[in-house]
């Protein structure tokens, strides 16, 4: 009786220690929560539409949710000197988390993070980590690829337009999951890109998006740019346009959905992640289709349910775990990048995405 009474003793005081514990835990997160300051970097204005419209929101709504300070800085433009400036101003704030929302700022604090090893740091790109800086994103591709499908089952040329702003994994990793789309219903069709080497310059767009229809009879057009000009490009010349952050309004039927991404889910999570103490758990931060976090917007009454029912065939494979970049896959010069059985990895789409699939041109003047 003498060792039971003990052991049951000592169970309680276990259970006890352990209530304590997580109280202590849940209130210092809540404690945390209600002063936490979460600094946001952006290269654009918070009033845009666009990427940096769309990002600001998403930040916004989560912080408010989670009952977190949010600290802005606005127009700082990448590889100026600017975001530097921007994060030891947000430190010295005392923001304990920046978010980098831009993808050329990792480069650029790449050495700055290791000076304030106290501050959780995430950015919107993968080729730069450290112990205290995550690669946050979402996979934008899996809804590229559900609109290929739409451009690829719309095209009556065999010529789709693309009009990007720079090669790197990002844009990269788009071109190619849209391109998958397109092949998967249309074959013969050819994606044709022109680089802008910017991400934001409507007149460089506007021409590129001509340059598309006029030289290459492109009738299909998207981007990937911070804003809709192509859109506006398309329209005027009356072909077929898929838009890229939010859904547009005052556009014709022509304009047939947009690739979107609810990005307050997205800074929901990873705010919430540095609020309970798990921030810069991992290096890379990827949610998609299983979190609802990316997907088309509503579709033009150009959609036929044909399309639609291809599209929701698409949504289920990726879904159960064919993802977008699985089975045999062809780069442009013939190389075979995957195999039938195979799927390539996160580590490689996010960092070595410096290939083109099967079906992807280049324009040349």
């Amino acid at each position: 009786m003498n060792k039971r009474k003990t052991l049951g003793i000592g169970i309680s005081a276990i259970c006890v220690i352990a209530l304590i514990v997580l109280v202590i835990v849940f209130v210092g997160n809540e404690k945390k929560a209600e002063g936490a300051k979460v600094g946001f970097v952006m290269s654009g204005g918070i009033e845009e539409s666009g990427w940096n419209g769309m990002h600001y929101e998403g930040i916004k709504a989560a912080c408010e949710k989670l009952g977190a300070n949010l600290l802005v800085r606005e127009n700082v433009r990448e590889f100026t000197g600017q975001c530097n400036t921007a994060v030891k101003e947000l430190a010295e704030e005392g923001a304990e988390m920046i978010i980098l929302s831009s993808y050329g700022y990792s480069e650029e604090v790449k050495d700055l993070v290791k000076e304030y090893p106290e501050i959780v740091f995430y950015v919107n790109s993968s080729e730069y980590h450290d112990a205290n800086m995550t690669s946050y994103f979402a996979r934008m591709y899996q809804a590229r690829y559900l609109s290929g499908i739409v451009a690829g089952m719309k095209t009556q040329s065999q010529k789709i337009g693309y009009v990007a702003a720079m090669e790197n994994n990002e844009v990269n990793r788009g071109i190619n999951a849209f391109t998958r789309g397109v092949r998967r219903v249309n074959p013969e069709a050819e994606v044709v890109v022109i680089w802008t080497g910017e991400w934001d310059n409507r007149e460089k767009e506007i021409a590129a998006a001509k340059d598309l229809i006029e030289q290459e009879k492109a009738d299909v057009l998207t981007y990937h740019q911070n804003q809709p000009n192509v859109v506006e490009a398309a329209e005027l010349s009356g072909v077929y346009s898929i838009g890229y952050h939010e859904a547009l309004e005052g556009f014709s039927s022509k304009y047939l959905t947009s690739v979107v991404c609810n990005w307050e889910s997205v800074y929901y999570e990873i705010v919430r992640e540095f609020l309970i103490g798990n921030g810069n758990q991992k290096n890379n931060y990827w949610i998609g289709l299983e979190a609802d976090a990316v997907g088309v917007s509503a579709y033009s009454e150009e959609i036929t349910k044909k399309i639609q029912t291809e599209i929701e065939q698409a949504k289920t494979e990726i879904l159960n775990g064919k993802d977008v970049f699985s089975g045999t896959i062809y780069d442009v010069n013939g190389h075979l990048r995957c195999g039938e059985m195979e799927i390539i990895g996160d580590e490689q789409l996010l960092e070595q995405m410096d290939w083109f699939v099967e079906g992807v041109e280049f324009y040349e003047e």
